[in-house]
C-alpha cells in the first residue's frame, strides 16, 4: 500500500519575513488579520531584523534596491604612450607578459611599467535599469547569525530556511532521526542559478579580470547541489539519498516530486525538500533584462502615465504589466510518510499526494512557454477529483498561479488555467499570484507558493492580488475569478501550486489541506490510532509553542553543526549483508525484488 506523503513542518525566509507558523504568510495579508496576529506578524519581522515593529512594512515585500545595488562594469581602449601603475606583488601574473617592467617598491608592492599598443578595461558603474526586487526584510542578515565563513548568500539562507523548519517541525531532530535508519532519510534541495555572487561562482568569472584571485573554497560552494550538501553535513548530518534536481523556475516542485515519489515507493521515510536562490547579483539581473524579462523602471512609470516608478507594484500578474520582478528566498519543507508522522506525534499541515512534471516538446523559442503545462494541470485536476470528489474541486480548491507579471505570462497561463477549469466543469476557479508581494524568486518560486497555501489553509484567507486595479483584455477568465483583494474561504481543502520555468520545465503539485489531510488518515489507519496521534501530537504542539515564543521574542539562532560528529573509516562497520554506522542502526542490502527476473541461473 503507497504511503501518503503528509508535510509536517515549513520554514524559510524571503521578502515576507520567516515561513515558519505562517509568519511569511501573514505578512500577505496583514490587513486581513485580526489586531493581535497583526502586531503579532510586525513583532515577528523585527526580531529578524532588529528593528522596530512600526518600520517592517515599508522595509518587506518588493521594494527598491539600496544604491549600491549596481552593475560594475568596464570600458575598453588602448594606450598609446607606456602606462605606469603600482599593485599587489601577489598579484603579480608569472610568468610576466611580454614587454612588462617591474620594479619592487618594498615587499609586497611594485611599480609596474605596461608597454603601450595595449587594450585596457577601466572600471565603470553602469546606470541601473531595474531598481525592485523581492529582498529579504531589511536589516536581516543571515550571515551574522552564525560563523558563515565566507559562504555564498544563498548558503547562508539555506541554514536558516531549514533551521526555521526544524523549529516548525517541533520536534528535535535527533529524536526523529533516530526512528528510522539512517537510509530512508532523504535530502533534495538546490537552486535553479547556482551561488552566483562573489563567495561562489560569480566570483570565479568577475575576480581575475577585476585583479582578484580565485579562492579554493569559490567552485565547491558555488555547485547548485551544495544547498542539499549543506544541510547533510551541517544540519541534519544525515547519509540518507541526497540529491537535487534543475528546473528552472519549477526547482522546487521538481525537488518536491522527488521526495513524494521517494516516500510513496517506500524508499525513504522522511524527505526534506527545499531550495536556496539568491539571484539578486547585479550581472544576473542584467542577464534577465538583456531577454526582456525583468521589469524596467522607464516601463513601468510608462504603465502609469508618471515620472517615476512605483517600484512597491512592480509585479504585476495578469494585469497591465512589462516583466516580472526578481526576489531572493529559501524555502524547506519536511515530508513524511503518514504512517511514521501518526507514530511520532507530528503536527500534520496538509499532504502532497502527487506532483506532475512535463516538458513542452518541440518549441521554437527555449524560453518562450509551450503545451507541457496543460499535462501538468489537467493530471493535477484530475487526481484532486479522484481524492475529493467532483464537488470538492468545483468548490474548495484554488490555483496558485506561476503569475510572474510578463505579458506572455499572463495570456499563456490563463488560457491553460481557464480551459483546465472549464473542461472539470469549474466555474469560478480562484486564482491567487503571490509574486505581486515577494517578487519571483525563481528556483524557490514553488516554496514560496508552497508555504503561502500552507497559511490559506491554516486561516482560510486567499492572498488577494493588491498591486493591481484591473484584469488585462487579453487574460482568459471565463470560468476563473482573479482574487484582487484578500477572499475569506472557510473551506479550502485543496490547491493546484503551478509552475512554469524557462526551457518547458512545468510542474503542477496538487496540495491538501490538514482537515482532508486527517479525514484521509482515519479513513486508513482508524479512530484508534488517530486518537493516539492527537495526544501524541501534544507534546509536539507545546514544542512548536515555545517556537513561536522564541521567534517573538529572541534574535534567530540557526542550527549550524560545523565539525561536529565527523565519521570516519573506523566508526563504519561492512558485512556482505548490511553496513552499520557507530550508534546506529544496521542498514541491510535488501534484495531488490522487481530485478529478480532478470537473476543469472547459477
Amino acid at each position: 500500500m503507497s504511503a501518503l506523503p503528509v508535510i509536517t513542518a515549513m520554514g524559510g525566509i524571503n521578502a515576507a519575513g520567516r515561513s515558519a507558523l505562517h509568519f511569511g504568510y501573514q505578512r500577505l495579508v496583514i490587513d486581513a488579520l485580526a489586531e493581535s496576529a497583526r502586531q503579532e506578524t510586525l513583532t515577528s519581522l523585527a526580531r529578524l531584523t532588529g528593528q522596530t515593529p512600526d518600520a517592517q512594512l515599508a522595509n518587506t515585500l518588493i521594494r527598491a534596491l539600496p544604491a549600491e545595488h549596481r552593475l560594475h562594469a568596464a570600458i575598453s581602449g588602448t594606450s598609446d604612450i607606456p602606462v605606469t601603475l603600482e599593485m599587489r606583488n601577489m598579484d603579480l601574473p608569472d610568468p610576466l607578459p611580454a614587454g612588462w617592467q617591474v620594479t619592487p617598491i618594498d615587499k609586497r608592492r611594485s611599480k609596474v611599467t605596461l608597454p603601450a599598443g595595449l587594450n585596457l578595461n577601466v572600471p565603470h558603474d553602469a546606470p541601473r535599469r531595474v531598481s525592485a526586487a523581492g529582498q529579504l526584510p531589511d536589516g536581516f542578515d543571515p550571515g551574522a547569525l552564525y560563523a558563515s565563513r565566507s559562504h555564498p548568500r544563498a548558503l547562508q539562507m539555506a541554514i536558516f530556511g531549514i533551521s526555521d523548519a526544524l523549529g516548525d517541525l517541533g520536534m528535535d531532530w535527533a529524536a526523529v532521526a533516530s526512528k528510522v535508519r539512517p537510509d530512508q532519510i532523504a535530502v533534495y534541495a538546490s537552486n535553479a542559478m547556482s551561488q552566483m555572487d562573489d563567495y561562489g561562482l560569480g566570483g570565479v568569472m568577475r575576480f581575475p579580470p577585476n585583479g582578484h584571485r580565485i579562492t579554493s573554497k569559490q567552485v565547491p560552494l558555488g555547485l547548485g547541489e551544495m544547498t542539499a550538501d549543506f544541510l547533510n553535513a551541517y544540519v541534519l548530518h544525515s547519509v540518507g539519498t541526497t540529491g537535487g534536481m534543475l528546473g528552472a523556475c519549477a526547482t522546487f516542485l521538481y525537488n518536491l516530486e522527488k521526495g513524494v515519489q521517494a516516500i510513496r515507493s517506500g524508499k525513504c521515510r522522511v524527505a526534506i525538500v527545499g531550495t536556496s536562490e539568491a539571484p539578486l547579483v547585479a550581472e544576473i539581473m542584467e542577464g534577465y533584462r538583456a531577454m526582456g524579462a525583468l521589469a524596467e523602471d522607464q516601463d513601468l512609470a510608462a504603465l502609469d502615465g508618471a515620472s517615476q516608478a512605483d517600484v512597491r507594484r512592480a509585479c504585476r500578474p495578469f494585469s497591465a504589466n512589462c516583466g516580472f520582478t526578481m526576489a531572493e528566498s529559501a524555502q524547506f519543507t519536511v515530508l513524511m510518510d503518514d504512517t511514521l508522522a501518526l507514530e511520532l506525534g507530528a503536527d500534520i499541515l496538509g499532504a502532497v499526494p502527487d506532483v506532475f512534471i512535463h516538458a513542452d516538446g518541440a518549441k521554437k523559442s527555449i524560453s518562450a512557454p509551450g503545451v507541457g503545462n496543460y499535462l501538468t494541470m489537467g493530471k493535477a485536476a484530475a487526481l484532486t477529483r479522484q481524492l475529493i470528489g467532483e464537488r470538492g474541486l468545483q468548490q474548495h480548491s484554488f490555483v496558485h498561479a506561476h503569475g510572474t507579471g510578463t505579458p506572455q505570462n499572463r495570456v499563456t497561463e490563463s488560457v491553460i488555467l481557464d480551459r483546465t477549469a472549464a473542461a472539470f466543469g469549474i466555474e469560478n476557479w480562484p486564482i491567487v499570484g503571490i509574486k505581486s508581494y515577494v517578487g519571483h524568486s525563481l528556483g524557490s518560486a514553488g516554496g514560496d507558493q508552497l508555504a503561502a497555501t500552507l497559511g490559506s489553509f491554516a486561516h482560510g484567507i486567499l492572498p488577494g492580488i493588491r498591486t493591481i486595479d484591473h484584469i488585462a483584455d487579453d487574460v482568459h477568465r471565463q470560468h476563473l475569478n482573479f482574487c484582487l483583494e484578500h477572499q475569506q474561504q472557510d473551506d479550502l481543502q485543496a490547491s493546484l501550486i503551478n509552475s512554469k520555468g524557462f526551457g518547458g520545465n512545468n510542474a503542477t503539485a496538487v496540495a491538501l489541506s490538514g482537515s482532508v489531510t486527517e479525514t484521509m488518515l482515519r479513513q486508513r489507519h482508524g479512530n484508534k490510532a488517530m486518537s493516539a496521534w492527537q495526544s501524541a501530537r501534544d507534546t509536539t504542539l507545546a514544542s512548536k509553542a515555545a517556537y513561536r515564543h522564541h521567534c517573538l521574542t529572541e534574535a534567530p539562532a540557526p542550527v549550524y553543526k560545523f565539525n561536529e560528529g565527523v565519521m570516519g573509516d573506523e566508526q563504519v562497520s561492512l558485512t556482505r549483508d548490511a553496513v552499520q554506522l557507530a550508534g546506529g542502526d544496521a542498514m541491510a542490502f535488501d534484495d531488490d525484488a522487481g530485478l529478480r527476473e532478470f537473476q543469472l541461473d547459477r
